[in-house]
């Protein structure tokens, strides 16, 4: 098994959502609805266009598998405004979007290996934070996975008085 990482373009949009969707569905058989809900997201419009804008702004990548499509994130300079109401971070950061894997890749570490390169693309551009936020609720099983890949915990957040989110940074 290789694990490839590439560059991802406008043509990869509709594996990205797949990879989501896939995701969803394995929350779903989990009984954790909380974090994206019971529907695929690539039926979301709000969904498909956040996934573009955020290719758009950045760069997305996608880890593949022995040359299959695994799994996905995003990487820019930002968080979305969603996220306007917590502290800035005072200096240059990049920011990973919409992490997800193919679940048939499961346990294979591309998740991981994606989670690296994008450190390894912002220490290559002269920037120290990396930061990404997740959903923090149920056994809190997301952060705890960032947290086994060098993130620490910051601020606590909740979103539409019902979504607790978790923010969280690496310095590289």
């Amino acid at each position: 098994m290789e694990i490839t990482i590439r560059d991802g373009g406008p043509d990869d949009v509709p594996a990205m959502l797949g990879m989501l969707d896939s995701s969803v569905e394995w929350l779903v058989s989990q009984g954790r609805t909380g974090q994206w809900g019971t529907g695929p997201l690539s039926e979301s419009p709000g969904t498909v266009e956040s996934v573009v804008r955020y290719m758009e702004e950045g760069v997305a990548f996608i880890a593949e598998v022995d040359g299959v499509p695994a799994a996905t994130l995003t990487l820019t300079d930002a968080p979305g405004a969603y996220l306007a109401h917590l502290p800035p971070p005072g200096e240059p950061e990049r920011y990973i979007h919409w992490l997800a894997s193919d679940r048939r890749f499961k346990g294979l570490g591309v998740g991981r290996a994606l989670l690296a390169h994008a450190a390894e693309e912002t220490r290559r551009a002269g920037v120290s934070l990396l930061r990404v936020d997740c959903y923090a609720g149920d056994d809190r099983g997301l952060v705890a996975y960032y947290e086994a890949n060098g993130f620490t915990p910051t601020h606590a957040f909740t979103l539409r008085d019902a979504w607790p989110g978790q923010l969280l940074e690496r310095r590289v």
